[in-house]
């Protein structure tokens, strides 16, 4: 797309009322856009619609008029979670007409350097690790994207002097042509959104237009022991900056196990950042990470190399990485109740997330899982089943299927939750049915591996009621 600028006087539609498409509104309208709103939600039950037409944008709701989309459209801005196969995209597509995020929106407007912060797991841990180590590094970040403030938002409050890290999902990254990070990260790629995309080729196309306009003097920050991500190595122009929890790097970020001092048999695990020039530095214990899990030990790489591209001091991320709690609904300590621990992982919307989340324990494990059926057949978690659940509690629309898996795993308790209620007390009836079980030294997890829209309208949503059912045990 053109700056917004080049839009004045023109016709822009914008698709959707949420956040992102209210501020996406705002911006183009301030840039003198003639901008118009539509979202399919009637009128009460889109709050937003009065502010805007107070700034004089129309507002249409209720759903998508035939005459919404015509030639004289020179642009529509859509919500990352609208379909491509809805008619206003459609048409819009068929006449010619750009569709874009708000990401491209917020590109041409941003003065700041961005980061961009992708993968099916872990974006939002890694950015938000990556803003406090910028901000420990003096480097004045602004996080926003996926994560929270809409990035048209951010992007008009940056100067040259901040740095933008951007968590961005599939969704935002399809509709975007010249948004070009100074520094892109591929966290991981497993198979998710899939009701969205079609398939795997078209996910993987959108979290690699990441890196599509990228150019020598940036740097894509790539997860070497991801198949996935390797194998768009031959395609990227930018410098690249692996990180490997498996495999010592000739430069990048790796753990290198090495003995401990005085202690002949004890191995300690070490984080090496390794430069061009082969210089290596030491930036931390692996055991001192403040979060748990293998996965996170992913995650801290990707955030050390994202704020060492970015010109941060190694010296300053130890501290960071063993200070940092993680973020809310991702492998989220709640308390103990009798004995057993009980986390709170809603955000595990995948197979792959949950697998990751079950091997953070070496304790018995109640599982509690089950959401939005998007066709998968949960056999990746077979593995990992088999090894420390000792019981499953499934709910939502996929309970069957897991119960089924669970069973082949060997897991000798299998509790199917479907009281006919709301989606509340199913899951309060959940929580339940899994403290029964529980007995001390256990841990009571909740890691869905899948969407929650079946029975919440978020993960956020069902991982505050699943706290509350905790702490009303």
């Amino acid at each position: 797309m053109k700056h917004p600028d080049l839009y004045r006087g023109q016709e822009v539609v914008v698709l959707g009322l949420a956040k992102s498409g209210v501020q996406v509104a705002k911006v183009l309208h301030e840039h003198g856009a003639v901008v118009t709103v539509n979202d399919k939600k009637e009128r009460d039950q889109s709050p937003e619609a009065s502010e805007l037409e107070s700034l004089g944008i129309s507002v249409i709701c209720g759903g998508h008029p035939e005459n919404l989309i015509h030639e004289g459209v020179e642009l529509v801005v859509k919500n990352p979670g609208i379909p491509y196969s809805v008619a206003p995209v459609q048409q819009a597509l068929e006449l010619g007409i750009e569709v874009v995020t708000e990401v491209e929106v917020a590109y041409h407007l941003c003065a700041a350097p961005m980061i961009g912060i992708t993968g099916s797991n872990g974006k939002t841990t890694t950015t938000t690790w990556v803003g406090h180590m910028l901000e420990a590094a003096g480097m004045r970040p602004i996080v926003a994207g996926n994560i929270g403030t809409p990035l048209s938002q951010a992007a008009q409050e940056a100067d040259a002097d901040n740095w933008m890290v951007v968590e961005l999902s599939s969704f935002q990254l399809k509709g975007t042509e010249a948004f070009r990070p100074k520094i892109a990260a591929l966290l991981n790629v497993a198979e998710t959104h899939l009701d969205y995309h079609g398939g795997m080729e078209d996910y993987v196309a959108s979290k690699s237009k990441l890196f599509a306009n990228q150019g020598p003097e940036d740097t894509a920050v790539l997860n070497w022991d991801d198949p996935v991500c390797r194998e768009l190595v031959p395609y990227l122009k930018a410098g690249i900056l692996p990180f490997s929890m498996n495999e010592e790097l000739v430069q990048g970020i790796f753990v290198r196990p090495s003995y401990v001092a005085d202690t002949a048999d004890e191995l300690k695990r070490v984080i090496i950042y390794r430069d061009y020039t082969e210089s290596e530095t030491e930036i931390a214990d692996v055991d001192s990470i403040g979060l748990p899990g293998r996965f996170n030990v992913g995650n801290a790489l990707a955030a050390c190399g994202i704020a060492i591209a970015a010109g941060a001091d190694p010296a300053v991320l130890g501290p960071v990485l063993a200070s940092f709690r993680g973020v809310e609904h991702r492998l989220e300590y709640v308390t103990d109740k009798a004995g057993a621990a009980y986390y709170n992982n809603s955000k595990a919307t995948n197979s792959k997330a949950t697998s990751m989340a079950l091997a953070s324990f070496r304790k018995p494990v109640i599982l509690i899982a089950g959401g939005l059926d998007r066709g998968s057949d949960y056999m990746e978690l077979l593995p990992v089943l088999g090894e420390n659940v000792k019981a499953l509690v499934a709910l939502g629309q996929t309970r069957d299927k897991l119960a089924a898996v669970a069973r082949l795993a060997g897991v000798k308790t299998v509790i199917s939750v479907d009281n006919g209620e709301s989606a509340a007390a199913v899951l309060e009836q959940a929580v339940r049915e899994a403290s029964a079980l529980a007995e001390a030294g256990d841990v009571v997890l909740l890691s869905p591996a899948c969407a929650s829209w079946d029975m919440f309208t978020s993960y956020e949503e069902r991982g505050r009621i699943f706290k509350e059912a905790v702490h009303n045990l």
